[in-house]
């Protein structure tokens, strides 16, 4: 969370330094959603097989040995290359850290365990822009990568020391390498078409991409039908609740990936803020969420998940929508405030019973591949976001140096951000469904007669001698 957070801070800076356009900027993010995406199903797996400590403590080292390389890059190419090393290192962590809350507590404490961890990856969002910004305008963008290895000793440290482990006794000992191969291609050539395709006029080559990243997702799907051993079980979407959460974390992270990618670039580009503003700009969003996270896990654990998960992605939507205001000129306190507190209290009411209500209809034994299944979609939803969004609204076109065009492609971008997240919480509204309760057991005869009164019985009992007795 800190990393991302930083990069995204420091994207402005590196493009300049680096001599990178709009496009490479859009792969500085997307190299690392891109591996991150393609292999989460496979880091899943690999923890429900082998035990997700074990997984989560190599992909947490795996991520500092790249996060080094990133931090020593030489140019814009030997960057994005480090960026797609970073996202193997994210693939192995990410579904562990969920996957290990889901085990480790119990059913009644999940939620409110989910909420936390939401709130303290707010700690880290929170901290991360401000700190990158920080470093970006007062020493070097490089310290936005190289801070990752001490932070990565320490997580490995507690890990081993704190973190119980856990595996799936129904987990298969094959791993899925055709499914792995075949989503990896797919997003990988889907990807690149979407991204270079508007810059370069949609040559034969990137449409070729496109058709071919579709179908290799089409024979994806085809493999992980007929295999024993699929990393992605698709019978966990004959379950209506987990199919509807990941449609509904498709549409929320979609808006959040193309929104948190373009607005530092819209701060410190249109509006003139520095990294270090533009670095503070969002965090009452993480405070907020750090403040409220658990308390709405532990609402959504006694009302159920539909009314939050309903009413926080359009208030979120909303927030979106006053992100419109920020322009030339613009003023912190009137300008990203409030867009950003309305934005905060729709995330706090969306993330948690979200998160939660994924791994829930999955079961215990799939945590793993469902936390996995719910990261991808949320991953892959940024991904394309990155991709799309700005050639749609015209900033890929415009460029960097265009303030205009920037501006006006990022308040078109926003207005779609705000309608994806209210699509998101119309679609919850209709498909989310609330746990049954278990009504009480009622204390009664096996006879037909009223039921007994243990008061009375205790009462007559204690009275003594035979009487009590046969009482």
């Amino acid at each position: 969370m800190i990393d991302g957070t930083i990069v995204n801070v420091a994207l402005p800076t590196v493009g300049r330094d680096l001599e990178m356009g709009f496009t490479g900027l859009q792969w500085t993010v997307n190299a690392y959603a891109l591996t991150l995406a393609a292999l989460l199903l496979l880091g899943g797996s690999l923890g429900d097989r082998f035990g997700r400590r074990r997984v989560f403590v190599v992909g947490v080292a795996w991520f500092a040995l790249a996060s080094l390389l990133c931090g020593v890059a030489p140019n814009g190419a030997f960057l994005i290359a480090a960026r797609a090393l970073q996202g193997i290192g994210g693939a192995l962590l990410t579904p562990g850290s969920l996957a290990i809350i889901e085990t480790a507590f119990v059913p009644e404490d999940r939620s409110a365990a989910v909420g936390a961890w939401s709130g303290l990856g707010g700690v880290a969002a929170a901290i991360g822009p401000v700190l990158g910004g920080y470093l970006v305008q007062a020493v070097s963008w490089r310290l936005a990568f190289l801070i990752n290895p001490p932070l990565a000793a320490l997580v490995v440290w507690l890990a081993v020391r704190h973190v119980p482990e856990s595996r799936s006794h129904d987990a298969e000992q094959r791993l899925d390498l055709p499914g792995t191969v075949l989503v990896a291609i797919g997003l990988g050539l889907i990807v690149f078409a979407l991204t270079q395709g508007p810059r370069d006029g949609w040559t034969a080559s990137e449409i070729g991409s496109l058709l071919a990243g579709a179908s290799a997702l089409a024979a994806f799907v085809v493999v992980e039908l007929r295999s024993r051993n699929s990393m992605l079980p698709l019978s966990l979407f004959r379950a209506r609740q987990f199919t509807v959460t990941n449609l509904v974390t498709l549409l929320v992270y979609g808006a959040l990936g193309a929104s948190f990618f373009l607005l530092p670039i819209q701060l410190q580009r249109v509006a003139g803020f520095s990294p270090v503003a533009a670095g503070a700009a969002l965090t009452p969003i993480t405070v907020v969420m750090l403040l409220l996270s658990a308390r709405a896990g532990q609402l959504a654990q006694r009302i159920g998940p539909r009314l939050p998960m309903a009413v926080g992605p359009i208030v979120a939507g909303a927030g979106f929508a006053l992100f419109a205001r920020i322009g030339p000129g613009s003023t912190y306190a009137v300008d990203v405030l409030p867009g950003a507190l309305v934005m905060a209290l729709g995330l706090t009411l969306t993330v948690a019973p979200l998160t939660a209500t994924a791994l829930a209809s999955a079961g215990e034994e799939k945590a793993g591949i469902a936390s996995a299944v719910n990261n991808e979609v949320a991953r892959t939803a940024s991904l394309l976001a990155v991709a799309v969004l700005p050639a749609a609204v015209g900033i890929s076109e415009a460029g960097l140096g265009n303030v205009a065009g920037l501006s006006a492609g990022f308040h078109q971008a926003v207005l779609i951000c705000a309608g994806l997240c209210l699509a998101g919480g119309l679609l919850a509204a209709v498909g989310i469904r609330n746990p049954a309760t278990v009504p009480e057991p009622a204390y009664c005869c096996p006879v037909s007669g009223p039921p007994l009164r243990l008061d009375v019985a205790t009462a007559a009992v204690s009275e003594g001698g035979d009487e009590g007795h046969r009482a």
